[in-house]
């Protein structure tokens, strides 16, 4: 079991903490709201830390999971940072979902600082959280991700190293940019069902079976027929990690049409008052009228 210390207990990091500490292993939390760490730590044991170098002090692995670049760098980098309370060859697991130059700027200051660093975004929405099945893209140094996989594990189906630093959060957007066009698709065909005058469930039960199959239409077809979005992985930071995926295609040339389509419609749906509705939520902009 390992000492290891997670920062960011927001709906992914409080159960992926969690999830940690039914392992066994000795954790440490950080939270920008105290009250959150003190909660958790309430539920689940370990001790709560007022700042995340003092999260960090002693771990041999530090865990985050925070809202975007500058919330990362904000726990990551400066003199209450993690990386000034670290030990020499301490590992930094990033699981917030952030830009590939970030992941890159912090491996190099880790590396400058003698830690290892390893950006590993995470999919599978709260559901994967909670239940300890979520699957996890990293990038990095082969010897830091082979230390921090078995204890990601504990709350992971799926876990692989894709490559370089940076090569975690660059695999994610490949897993935005599919997800983006398959909901969109799936609306769409919904959509269609319904103004045909079919029956959608039925018409989902058959085609799940053939190749329009997919997990976005065994888990959320029902829910979208039903109108129903208020849960799951909320369109904001949907746009979000859009807004970084389209930012790094123009840097590589990568033409994104039907990707930088769909964000359009999540900005519908936003001002439809949707910015915490399911990602699903694409469907509600169709059936409104005059669109």
């Amino acid at each position: 079991m390992a000492k290891v210390a997670f920062l960011g207990l927001g709906v992914m990091g409080s159960p992926m903490a969690g999830h940690l500490a039914k392992k066994g292993h000795e954790v440490t939390v950080y939270n920008r709201t105290p009250a959150k760490a003190e909660a958790w730590v309430a539920a689940h044991g370990g001790r709560s830390a007022a700042t995340p170098r003092e999260a960090a002090a002693g771990a041999s692995i530090v865990f985050a999971c925070v809202g975007n670049d500058d919330d990362l760098r904000s726990v990551v980098l400066g003199p209450d940072g993690a990386f000034a309370g670290m030990e020499r060859g301490a590992v930094f697991v990033d699981h917030t979902t952030a830009s590939a130059e970030v992941a890159r700027a912090l491996s190099a200051a880790a590396d400058a600082a003698g830690l290892r660093f390893v950006d590993a975004p995470v999919s599978g929405g709260q559901a994967g959280a909670e239940n300890g099945v979520l699957t996890v893209m990293c990038g990095g140094e082969a010897g830091a991700y082979d230390e921090a996989e078995p204890v990601i594990a504990a709350y992971a189906r799926s876990c692989r190293l894709l490559g370089p630093s940076g090569s975690g959060q660059l695999t994610k957007m490949v897993n935005q940019i599919a997800i983006a066009g398959l909901v969109q698709g799936l609306s769409e065909a919904i959509h269609f069902a319904k103004r045909a005058g079919l029956d959608v469930e039925a018409v989902l039960e058959v085609i799940s079976k053939g190749a329009a199959g997919s997990w976005q239409m065994e888990n959320r077809g029902k829910t979208m027929n039903a109108d129903t979005f208020d849960f799951g992985f909320a369109v904001e930071w949907m746009r979000k990690d859009l807004g970084i995926l389209l930012a790094e295609s123009r840097r590589n040339g990568a033409r994104l049409p039907v990707t930088a389509l769909v964000d359009q419609f999540y900005a519908e749906v936003e001002a439809m008052g949707g910015k915490r509705w399911d990602t699903s939520s694409l469907i509600a902009r169709l059936q409104r009228e005059g669109v």
